[in-house]
């Protein structure tokens, strides 16, 4: 659930709100008592499965020419 904050004390306390919100808290920031941003963390992807996927299609992929590239072979 996210922590309400005044915008006047989010100002005054970034540093220390990014530190919190790196360790997975979030925000939502308030002008005149009314909601106006949310500060939460960003979505990382998950490097170890986005690597072990990448290696799963290059499995998949067949060889192709080897050869000499000629500039005229990417527009056949």
């Amino acid at each position: 659930m996210d922590t309400l904050i005044q915008a006047s004390e989010a100002n005054r306390n970034f540093s220390r709100i990014l530190r919190e919100v790196a360790d997975g808290a979030s925000f939502t920031i308030t002008a005149d008592g009314r909601p106006i941003a949310r500060l939460l963390p960003a979505a990382l992807p998950d490097r170890a499965a986005a690597r072990l996927a990448l290696l799963r299609h290059l499995d998949t992929v067949q060889p192709g020419h080897h050869g000499p590239f000629r500039r005229e072979d990417a527009y056949d």
